[in-house]
Formats: C-alpha cells, structure tokens, sequence
C-alpha cells in the first residue's frame, strides 16, 4: 500500500464505507475505555551487512545474510499479540520494503509451545492505528504489506497457532509446520467475538468454504497434519525435519534473482489475494464484536476457567476448554 489513508467513499458488499467502518472500529475500542497509542514509527532500513537490529525485545531480527533474515517472536510466556508486538512487527515490515537485497525473511518463535498465539483482548484497546483520515488499523496495515510485499515470506511454524498468530501466517507466503509440536486455530466465535485479522478472508481461499466454516465456527484446535489436510499450512513435516528443509528452501530461494521472485509472486498474488476492503471490514467488525453482550457475558467464564485450570493448562488445551462454563 503506498500510503495509510482509506478511500472515503469504497463501498463494502455491506453497503458501508470504509470511514465508516473505521468508525466503528474505533467505537468497539473506545468501549473498552482506554486511550490507543499511535504505531511507533519504522527507522530506515539498515545497510546491508550492519549488525541485527530489533525494534522491540519482542521481535529479534537476524540478517543472516544480505538476502535472508530471521524474524524471531519471543513474548513469554504464551507468545500472546500485543500492541508493542503489532507495532514492532509492523516496522519489520516496512524495513523489508526498503531494503533492495532482501530476498527472503523466515518467521519463527523463541517461546516452547508457541508460534504466535492469539490477540491480548485485555489489551485490545491498545493495539495501535496508523495516523490519517480515518485512521486505520496497524494490524491489517502489517498483513496486507506481508502479502503483498517484494520479499517472499515463510512461517517455520512450532506450537499453538492461532487467532491473531494464525492470521499472520496466513499472510506469509508460505508456512510449514511440525506435524507433531504445531498446532492451529480461531478462537474468536467460541468467545463471542469476530476474527479479524484476516482469517475469514483467507481461509475460504486456501482451505475451500465449508472447511473455512468449520475451522472458524468450532473455535477448535488442529494438529500439523490436519492442518495441511485442510489447505492452511503448505506443508507438514516431522518435527526433526522441519529446521533443514525451511533453511534449505530459504537459501535457495534467497540465492535467485529478486525481480524474478517478486514478480511471480504479483502474478500469484493477483489471482489469490482478497480485496483490502474486506480486511478492513473484517477488522472493524471484530472490534465492533467486542461491545456485544455474547463476549460480556463469555469474559467472566474465561476467567474462571483460567483460575480453575490455571492460565498454563488453559492456554495449551483452548480448543478444548472454549465454551465451557467449568471443568469437567
């Protein structure tokens, strides 16, 4: 995207505007009765060959080479979005735009159990929005530059996937997950609320419509295998597997010529990729979900679940427990 403004007046298929779904994702934050800090800003890309640098103690950048880096998540101790993370991961982002020799970026995690777990909703009201009028949501910004990006992306993908963290593997171009430490899901319904990080639209394209539904509607928990049963990851390999075939795939792909890399990807990109608007909207309308008396009256039972089971066991085993008002 060359800038953060919206249209004023692109319709949705609802008939709404983007300002005014802006406005009312913004009201589903205001709800929560806290003030939103604005995205920190992105430094400029640093010359090739300078040392790693991180724009957060939550996200580690290693430029192994020129052409390859390593993107490294590490917010113990379950690897939950926040809003620093949503800022930092953004800036990555914009960095990987800027620098002419990069080829390929991997991302992976620093937390045992955990890829990239689902949104803080404690924090929602935090997560951060770029300047303009309307302001939009850094969030959606962050996975429509993922996807359409010159670098290609691939997600080295261990531990519990979902929500948020899933949204943003969905963005990546590729993803390959351990068949036997990988785990993915949506979260949201089961809680009372949307997703809204990308979910809804991409999934219907990878995994086909039903299977789309049945992911979202169940709030569930799939294994690495049945998650490349389903279309969401492109591939899963045995744990042991899954470090020398991702390094071996990004090394070869880091060692051909960029414009040829980003061009077959725009040509895949153009027959694949939902409209902006429709994260946009999708966007809003989760943070809209946050003022609906079905996730008021779900926070209470979520809370005493994790006081019964313990936040550990609740977050390891969420497929399992979403819904349920006690422990059986």
């Amino acid at each position: 995207m060359s800038n953060h403004s919206l249209p004023q007046a692109e319709p949705t298929e609802q008939g709404l505007s983007r300002r005014e779904f802006a406005t009312l994702a913004m009201a589903g934050a205001a709800s929560l009765a806290l003030p939103a800090p604005a995205v920190a800003q992105s430094q400029a890309a640093s010359p090739p060959g300078t040392p790693s640098r991180s724009p957060s103690t939550l996200i580690r950048v290693d430029k192994r080479t020129r052409q390859l880096w390593r993107i490294t998540v590490d917010n113990p101790p379950f690897n939950l979005v926040v809003p620093e993370m949503v800022s930092a991961l953004h800036a990555v982002v914009v960095d990987m735009e800027r620098d002419p020799d990069l080829r390929v970026v991997v991302y992976d995690s620093a937390i045992e159990g955990y890829f990239i777990n689902h949104f803080d909703l404690s924090k929602a009201q935090d997560f951060p929005m770029l300047p303009g009028n309307p302001p939009t949501p850094a969030w959606v910004d962050l996975v429509l530059r993922l996807s359409r990006s010159p670098v290609i992306s691939i997600a080295s993908i261990r531990g519990r996937t979902r929500g948020g963290g899933n949204e943003l593997a969905l963005a990546c171009d590729m993803r390959y997950a351990s068949v036997e430490k990988a785990w993915f899901g949506q979260p949201e319904v089961g809680t009372g609320i949307l997703p809204g990080g990308g979910a809804s639209e991409r999934l219907p394209r990878l995994a086909s419509r039903d299977r789309a539904l049945e992911v979202i509607l169940s709030s569930q928990d799939y294994s690495g295998a049945d998650a490349e049963r389903l279309g969401m990851v492109t591939r899963a390999l045995p744990d042991a597997e899954l470090d020398g075939f991702v390094q071996a795939l990004s090394t070869r792909l880091a060692s051909f010529d960029k414009q040829s890399l980003s061009g077959a990807k725009a040509q895949v990109n153009r027959a694949t990729l939902p409209p902006d608007a429709d994260l946009y909207a999708g966007y809003a309308e989760y943070s809209h979900s946050l003022t609906w008396p079905g996730f008021q009256a779900q926070r209470p039972r979520m809370g005493k679940l994790a006081a019964e089971l313990g936040p550990a066991e609740l977050e390891l085993r969420l497929g399992h427990y979403i819904g349920r008002s006690k422990v059986k």
